[in-house]
């Protein structure tokens, strides 16, 4: 195995490689995830994206995600989680910290993965980096020194050296549980403790009764509480709802 390969399932569970596959699978097999993704693009705007992430670490203490340029148009933040959380509430957190620091930022220069499941779409497909684009350009993590030079052109002309890009992944951390559900709390404004905890709960746990199947799961109960708790950020309230809507057009 590669260093880099190794160092891309260290942080983010990837299981392929980036030469082996053009979709990396970033979902497990219980509709879980470690991987947060937030992109601007459409022009490039680190000085924007700079905000979220000095942002994920002064105000919620996190450590640095790290920074892809996406081969095309615009900026990326990889966020590592060391517990997985379902595909649903990651979506709900990733939303709530646009619209924490991005607010000024048109919707439509916004991507974020895992993405909102809206009428029953699959979430958004989120590229593998380093990834070689049309037209020879490639994605690649660079340096928080490096990304403003990429400002007018987010892409390499020639792919990047994997051992570079080991370099820069092995030094990054990933967000710890505690860190993880201070910053739920934290977003979602004065909501119960328990669904703070719940939001974050890492299946499996001891204490977490087995997921049940159905309407009724996990992630749609999560959903509805977030949805109907008017203490709750407003924006996530959204999210939340949006996050429903293939469980509504199936009539539960």
């Amino acid at each position: 195995m590669s260093r880099l390969l190794s160092e891309l399932r260290r942080l983010y569970g990837l299981d392929a490689g980036p030469a082996s596959a053009t979709t990396p699978t970033l979902i497990d097999a219980e509709g879980r995830t470690r991987t947060l993704v937030i992109e601007l693009a459409r022009p490039a705007d680190w000085g924007a994206l700079a905000r979220l992430w000095e942002g994920l670490q002064a105000d919620l203490d996190w450590p640095a995600p790290s920074i892809a340029i996406n081969g095309r148009d615009g900026f990326q933040l990889w966020v590592s989680l060391a517990e997985p959380v379902t595909a649903a509430q990651a979506g709900a957190l990733l939303a709530a910290l646009v619209a924490r620091y991005l607010a000024d930022v048109p919707a439509q220069r916004v991507a974020q993965w895992p993405g909102r499941a809206e009428s029953g779409v699959a979430w958004r497909h989120v590229d593998l980096v380093p990834r070689e684009h049309p037209g020879g350009q490639w994605s690649a993590f660079v340096s928080p020194g490096l990304a403003p030079v990429f400002a007018d052109t987010p892409w390499l002309d020639i792919p990047p050296g994997e051992d570079g890009q080991a370099d820069l992944l092995s030094g990054l951390k990933s967000v710890g549980g505690e860190q993880l559900r201070e910053a739920v709390a934290s977003l979602g404004g004065e909501r119960r403790e328990d669904a703070a905890a719940q939001a974050v709960q890492p299946a499996g746990s001891p204490d977490r009764a087995p997921a049940a199947s159905g309407p009724q799961s996990e992630p749609h109960r999560f959903l509805l509480q977030v949805m109907n708790d008017e203490r709750v950020d407003m924006a996530l309230r959204i999210e939340a709802a949006k996050a429903l809507l293939p469980y509504a057009a199936n009539g539960v």
